[in-house]
């Protein structure tokens, strides 16, 4: 067990703490570049979208061969992105590596794959907590990385940092020797449900569905707020700095949101968790639209953020399991995240194309906010009861 937790944990440090400062690279690419904001934010919404796509099949893969292959296919695949992204020239590149090639690598190297294994590995009654330490090591990888990414843009340049990142995400490599799985075959009778009945049974369920439409939501909204809060920042007047220690800040309180939402998920019903945490994240959005800004008012609504951020994973992931099974938990869990990314494809890129339209990101954050209290309202009656099943499907 702390063998998956530990190896699952680092590689969701490194490759969710590299993906969560690629906001930082906004200004310096786009001035450098002569790109509008509109260019990078399709650029990373294509990635985020890829990502959930891809995330269907690397699940999949997962599922039926074990981890492992699909961590070293994807890890590499991460260093050529980063690689690509430092070398591209035009915003056609740019989608192609930083879009294209680093979604694919993230839906190898993320959440799908690493719960899957938990869930396949892990005993029922620790699973939550399992998935809230595993998600917690993803957020303390944007604390630990961000700045980090910071400093190596400010220290080498926005070129070579991505090339340093490049050569640090090849970690992945040896971390996924330590998440070595047997292959369906090995496992026999586990997997007897065949994938296409597995769907069926899935999206013909509405609590299912219902969990689909939420992360639609959580997707939404903290890609935009990853991606375009430093820029809204700076146009109104703040120091660099403080958009880096904000985004630090989620990081940091994240690691105990997401922690905490999976030690509670032992003890609650998960979607009590879900219904609070959106609507909490509206909550939170409304007093920072009204407030004065600050450099102390971002850092508090940073932090109130980061304990809701990425604290909708845990229970989500858990729900699924609990209702479906492990046997193709991250085939599923990929599809809800093809939800979530399509959310964080919608966030990235309507903020890049309304803030061209408008000069002001005023309009996306309103809709953030009418987005959260719509998922709250729909995750009110998901039930999380196992699956009524007969012995030949179960």
């Amino acid at each position: 067990m702390w063998q998956v937790l530990l190896c699952g944990a680092a590689i969701l440090t490194l490759s969710m703490g590299v993906r969560h400062g690629f906001g930082l690279w906004l200004q310096p690419m786009t001035q450098a570049q002569d790109w509008t904001r509109e260019n990078f934010a399709f650029a990373i919404a294509i990635q985020n979208l890829t990502w959930g796509f891809a995330g269907i099949f690397s699940g999949m893969l997962a599922d039926r061969y074990g981890a492992f292959r699909v961590l070293l296919v994807c890890g590499l695949l991460y260093t050529l992105g980063l690689f690509g992204m430092s070398a591209s020239s035009t915003p056609e590149l740019f989608t192609l590596t930083g879009g294209i090639v680093i979604g694919i690598a993230q839906a190898g190297t993320t959440y799908a794959v690493i719960y899957g294994v938990i869930g396949r590995n892990i005993p029922v009654e620790k699973r939550s907590w399992a998935m809230g330490v595993a998600a917690a090591a993803g957020s303390f990888g944007q604390f630990l990385m961000v700045p980090t990414e910071g400093w190596l843009i400010d220290y080498f340049g926005w070129q070579m940092a991505l090339v340093v990142l490049g050569m640090l995400s090849l970690l992945t490599l040896p971390l996924a020797l330590g998440l070595r799985e047997p292959s369906l075959a090995e496992r026999g009778a586990q997997h007897r449900q065949p994938i296409a009945q597995a769907l069926r049974e899935a999206f013909g369920y509405r609590s299912f569905q219902l969990l689909m439409a939420g992360y639609f939501v959580c997707g939404f909204q903290v890609v935009f707020i990853a991606v375009h809060m430093p820029s809204y920042l700076k146009d109104n007047g703040l120091a660099p700095e403080v958009a880096s220690y904000a985004l630090a800040l989620i990081g940091l309180f994240n690691v105990f949101g997401t922690y905490a939402a999976g030690v509670l998920g032992q003890k609650f019903l998960k979607t009590q968790i879900l219904v609070a945490i959106y609507f909490l994240r509206a909550l939170a959005i409304v007093v920072f639209m009204l407030a004065p800004l600050t450099p102390l008012s971002v850092y508090i609504f940073s932090s109130v953020m980061g304990l809701l951020w990425l604290s909708t994973v845990p229970p989500t992931n858990a729900v699924i399991a609990q209702i479906f099974g492990i046997a193709h938990m991250s085939m599923l869990g990929g599809f809800v995240f093809m939800s979530h990314q399509v959310g964080s494809f919608m966030g990235v890129w309507l903020g890049g194309v309304l803030y061209d339209l408008t000069g002001k990101y005023d309009s996306v954050w309103y809709l953030s906010i009418a987005l959260g209290i719509f998922a709250g309202l729909i995750n009110m009656p998901v039930r999380e009861t196992a699956i009524p099943r007969n012995a030949q499907t179960a």
